[in-house]
């Protein structure tokens, strides 16, 4: 099984960013510690602050891979083309968000992302992404 992992603008800065509502796991060591947990389950990961190269990154992966887990961070609120791209591909695509974005500013009520997903998870921390691949395996 072949899971993509895609980060959208700042969660590179994961472990450093806004501590108090992401946490201080770096996301290099939170995919290490999920490779360690499904060592059969071949996990990559890619991270863009560019919303072009996240739509690339999904139809490059969205016909061969089992899944995608997706944070498009505020791409999330603001992306028409990116919610385009996962409609247009077959691989089943969950939405994740380290932080609840209903208890946040009201424009992160509005996902334009995830009625094309499978499924959204948010508000469970980095272990959003833990939930979205065990999703995927049923």
């Amino acid at each position: 099984m072949k899971i993509q992992i895609i980060n959208g603008p700042n969660l590179n800065l994961l472990g450093v960013r806004e501590p108090s509502i992401y946490g201080s796991t770096s996301i290099e060591d939170y995919i290490k510690e999920l490779k360690t947990v499904y060592p059969d389950i071949e996990i990559e990961y890619y991270q863009s602050n560019v919303e072009g190269e996240i739509i690339n990154k999904l139809h490059e992966v969205g016909f061969s891979y089992d899944g995608v887990v997706l944070n498009a961070g505020g791409y999330t609120h603001t992306s028409v083309a990116i919610a385009d791209a996962i409609a247009a591909i077959k691989t089943p695509v969950v939405e994740v968000h380290i932080s609840n974005i209903y208890a946040r500013e009201e424009y992160r009520h509005v996902s334009l992302t995830g009625k094309n997903c499978q499924g959204v998870l948010t508000g469970f921390g980095m272990n959003g992404y833990r939930l979205a691949i065990e999703s995927l395996l049923i």
